[in-house]
């Protein structure tokens, strides 16, 4: 039995009945041949070769280790739901959740090339009574494992069964080694047409969540905690069309959308307030969608609502229109932030559009790349990034903000407790960049619209 990484106690300790021979032998016994299906080849793996070429290249004559990572204990002797580590699933194709603790080696083979090994925890034999009784890995369970000749098939990768992790050969950990973490970052900073592909899909399941959602609204806004109801339809869609959620829903009703991670979701909805909902759909392959609306709960927006609305509408279509081939990353959010800067002056909020005072009222960034991860490609060195340039095939957001806390004593009474946030996933091509997700609309007046058409469908 494996034992609990908390304790240090047999999973099965104290809940488990003792096991006679004559019944590990009677189990051993008459199970029919179940292999996989012949066609189990995940779609990403016809681009992983040339991955991790391209990792080889960075670093000729250096062990690489590439672990999936491990299961992690919620309470007790339950496990959180595993999802592997964003540079392993790009460098193999696997992303299930069978695949706790294994581990890509790249062996150097020559001074300029590596050979991929991927050491793995196979299915167990029915000669071996953990497939009944082990809780943690066990086929009976947590389901089928592939087989060492299966898991090869699947990613055209040499297989080895994986013992202790300290028994693997030591070499650079890409979860311990900052240049190797940000070289596996940077590699993944322009999509393949593939990337985009399954981006796509998660924007396309995405918006069908939200839709979902809208929909709901009568029924939720009747909930005690309507926040909840939200988060719960959303992640319906995103498990029936995904692998689940890309990241926690924030789902933000009223003055909560002015916490920039709200993921409590425990408050009421008001018919007179809006509604921040920040969510996206993790397809199988684990890309996903990163998208924000910021809705009238009762259909229709105040004069006050919509003034604010506008307002970082205006500053979301300034930072879309600067985003190219070679401009600078940040040129985008610096667009936005000057339009916000001057629409709070003409509010009277702000003296003047210079300086850094409208940061009250942003608070943070205006957009990031995407990808396998929401934050996508976060430890790349930011002479790559952060003060890089854009290049075609880039996948990130625009999602300008106007934060207006309740207790906030420079704003007028009208606009205390109002949080908007618009966010739209775009990649970047040849001419400028291209709207993904731009099936959901955008201006005050089209939101309208569409939430009455699908309130009233329903």
């Amino acid at each position: 039995m494996h034992d609990d990484p908390l304790t240090g106690a047999p999973r099965t300790a104290g809940h488990d009945l003792p096991v006679s021979p004559e019944f590990k032998v009677f189990m051993a016994g008459d199970w029919a041949p179940m292999p996989l299906p012949a066609d189990i080849r995940p779609a990403a793996a016809d681009f992983t070769a040339t991955r991790r070429a391209r990792l080889s290249a960075r670093f000729p004559g250096e062990r690489l280790v590439i672990p999936a990572g491990e299961l992690k204990v919620r309470s007790n002797d339950c496990d959180h739901r595993f999802r592997p580590y964003s540079a392993y699933a790009w460098l193999t194709g696997l992303s299930g959740e069978e695949q706790a603790g294994h581990v890509l080696v790249l062996e150097p083979d020559g001074p300029h090339r590596h050979e991929a090994v991927l050491y793995v925890r196979p299915r167990s034999p029915r000669t071996d009574d953990g497939f009944y009784r082990d809780r943690r890995y066990g086929e009976f369970w947590v389901g089928r494992r592939p087989d060492l000749d299966e898991t090869a098939r699947m990613t055209g990768i040499r297989c080895a069964v994986i013992g202790d992790r300290a028994g693997l050969p030591p070499g650079r950990d890409a979860t311990a080694d900052a240049e190797l973490s940000a070289a596996l970052s940077e590699l993944r900073l322009i999509k393949d047409a593939w990337e985009v592909g399954q981006l796509q899909l998660a924007v396309d399941h995405t918006v069908t969540g939200f839709e979902d959602v809208v929909r709901a609204l009568p029924r939720a806004l009747a909930q005690p905690r309507g926040e909840r109801w939200i988060e719960g339809v959303f992640g319906l869609r995103a498990r029936a069309e995904g692998n689940g959620t890309g990241y926690e829903t924030i789902v933000a009703s009223g003055a909560h959308a002015c916490v920039l991670h709200w993921i409590r979701n425990d408050g009421p909805l008001d018919a007179r307030r809006l509604l921040l909902l920040d969510a996206g759909v993790e397809t199988d392959s684990l890309y996903t969608a990163d998208i924000t609306r910021t809705l009238p709960l009762s259909g229709r927006f105040s004069p006050v609502q919509r003034q604010v609305y506008d307002l970082v509408l205006a500053a979301q279509d300034a930072g879309i229109a600067a985003l190219r081939p070679g401009a600078t990353f940040r040129a985008f959010h610096r667009a936005a932030m000057r339009v916000i800067a001057e629409g709070l002056t003409e509010w009277g909020v702000l003296k003047s559009p210079e300086g850094d005072f409208h940061r009250r009222y942003t608070l943070c960034s205006s957009g990031h790349m995407l990808g396998l991860d929401v934050h996508d490609c976060a430890r790349a060195r930011a002479e790559t990034y952060l003060d890089g340039v854009l290049a075609e095939g880039q996948v990130l957001t625009v999602e300008p903000g106007l934060y207006l806390q309740a207790d906030d004593e420079t704003l007028p009474d009208e606009l205390r407790g109002i949080g908007v946030r618009i966010e739209d996933d775009l990649v970047i091509t040849a001419g400028g960049a291209r709207l993904m997700s731009g099936a959901l609309p955008r201006t005050p007046d089209a939101i309208e619209t569409w939430m009455g058409e699908l309130i009233e469908s329903r």
